[in-house]
């Protein structure tokens, strides 16, 4: 048995928290040890403000030990032998060794309780995560090589591949979500048993596995969290419209495909995060996961000409439609998919500037249409640019710095970030003598266009434009002056 200390690895001085649990639980006569994630951390260089341990001891053994200890615990994971609490800022969960077997038609694992380590450690994930540190004595217990495989960055599994994910195909998509996160590879076996198995993934809740999707796209190298994917036959399942990218030529002829582009955005993407106190702080999922999925529109659209050009005509509205249609079916929340799905749907809007310019107007409808999201739009335009034409990258990027110096521009002079018409509904009604209905919103229409065209209007220059537009309509012959009523529905939204 080695002593933590003996590793080559520098380690993380421990929490006074593990200690004092490691010193109870001998008190007691039980064994515990630091398992799992937080041991691996360690070798890393971090801390995990979340502390997994295991133990000898029963559930109503655990409570007894620690309930006067912890700062508060909770027991929603009895049933699988787990006790849950929080001392000092540090989220403990300590569970009974566990013997898991799986039906491999169900999402859930039967739970039996073991008695010896070594055992609970073999039904671990990963090797790397299959290492414990036995407590008090501070010995590492690593029975399958995990200081060995974090050392290599190849990613093992303690047993035979193939049964590890027929018992939980889910750890398939966490081989994929650490390539992300740890920059590690996986080994050719866990490779071959993830093509063998993509298809178990279906078992799985969409819920779990849009979890393990956002920390793969969180992670430190998401490109090649979603490489696996795709290249194993998972995407197949989770990401079918990113696997299908594969097979489209960038119009450009620049890249091998317009799924190697698509890779390279989402890489140039993260490379545009920002600090904490930045604009769009780093790891931005909405930022990232629209530039893996701004061309995903690309497949249904493209059209051969017959100059031997290829086309994609409106790929961007049919990418926006497809994305939200694949997040829904993961289960992600509306805002979320509204924000990413709008963000593929703006990402063509800026080509066209460089050679024609925008009038004022354009410009505010730009910033209008983003709104919330200008910051992450503007790094998603700039991100789309991947030609190997430094010419043509140059070019993009003069013209997009215009575009943001006149929107910085145009800021100074007008509240470009919630432009409305100098007039509201009240206001309509009251000047046209008119009940709220269908009427009042066209006119607000009219008038918001107007502020978009032609900026800030002067003092009554907004009444004067109104009336005029009033008489052009046929309700305004037959509309008899009424005052307007004390409330009204369709005056919502409009001030």
């Amino acid at each position: 048995m080695a002593h933590l200390s003996d590793s080559s690895f520098p380690i993380t001085e421990l929490p006074g928290v593990i200690e004092q649990l490691g010193e109870l639980f001998e008190a007691a006569g039980f064994e515990l040890s630091l398992v799992g994630g937080p041991v691996r951390d360690l070798f890393l260089g971090r801390v995990s403000p979340d502390l997994d341990f295991t133990t000898n001891a029963l559930p109503d053994d655990i409570i007894a030990i620690t309930r006067r200890w912890c700062d508060t615990y909770w027991e929603m994971g009895r049933e699988f032998g787990t006790i849950g609490m929080r001392k000092d800022g540090f989220q403990i969960e300590i569970t009974t060794y566990r013997s898991e077997a799986y039906d491999p038609e169900s999402r859930k694992p039967v739970v039996a309780f073991g008695d010896r380590l070594e055992d609970d450690l073999y039904r671990r994930d990963f090797t790397m995560n299959a290492m414990a540190l036995r407590l008090p004595q501070m010995e590492l217990v690593d029975p399958y090589g995990g200081v060995r495989d974090l050392h290599e960055g190849i990613v093992r599994t303690p047993g035979a591949p193939s049964s590890s994910f027929s018992d939980d195909p889910l750890r398939m998509m966490r081989a994929a979500r650490f390539a992300s996160q740890l920059g590690v590879t996986v080994a050719p076996e866990v490779f071959d048993a993830m093509k063998d198995m993509a298809g178990r993934i279906e078992i799985i809740s969409a819920e779990r596995v849009r979890d393990e999707l956002v920390k793969l796209i969180n992670g430190k190298t998401p490109a090649d969290g979603v490489d696996l994917l795709v290249e194993s036959g998972l995407a197949d399942y989770v990401l079918p419209e990113v696997a299908a990218l594969r097979l489209e030529i960038d119009e450009h002829h620049r890249h091998k495909d317009v799924y190697q582009h698509s890779l390279t955005v989402l890489r140039q993407a993260c490379d545009l995060e920002t600090g904490p106190d930045g604009a769009v702080p780093a790891p931005d999922f909405v930022l990232r996961f629209a530039a893996l999925m701004h061309d995903v529109g690309k497949p249904a659209t493209r059209r051969f000409e017959g100059t031997g050009a290829v086309s994609f005509l409106h790929h961007d509205v049919v990418g926006a439609k497809l994305t939200a249609k694949r997040m829904k079916a993961l289960r992600f929340d509306n805002d979320t998919i509204k924000a990413v799905s709008r963000l593929v749907e703006l990402h063509m809007r800026f080509y066209g500037y460089g050679d024609a310019g925008w009038s004022d107007s354009a410009v505010r409808r730009y910033v209008t249409d983003a709104g919330p999201l200008l910051q992450r739009l503007h790094r998603l335009t700039r991100s789309d640019v991947t030609t190997r034409n430094r010419r043509k990258a140059e070019r993009l990027a003069f013209a997009y710095d215009d575009l943001e110096a006149r929107i910085e521009k145009l800021a100074e002079q007008e509240e470009l970030a919630a432009i409305r018409p100098d007039l509201d509904g009240s206001q309509i009604m009251d000047l046209l003598g008119i009940r709220p209905g269908p009427v009042v919103g066209r006119a607000y229409r009219f008038l918001l266009e107007e502020r978009m065209e032609n900026g800030p209007g002067a003092p009554g220059e907004a009444e004067a434009k109104l009336r005029e537009w009033w008489q052009q309509q046929p309700e305004s012959a037959s509309a008899p002056a009424q005052e307007r009523p004390e409330s009204g529905s369709a005056t919502e939204g409009m001030s």
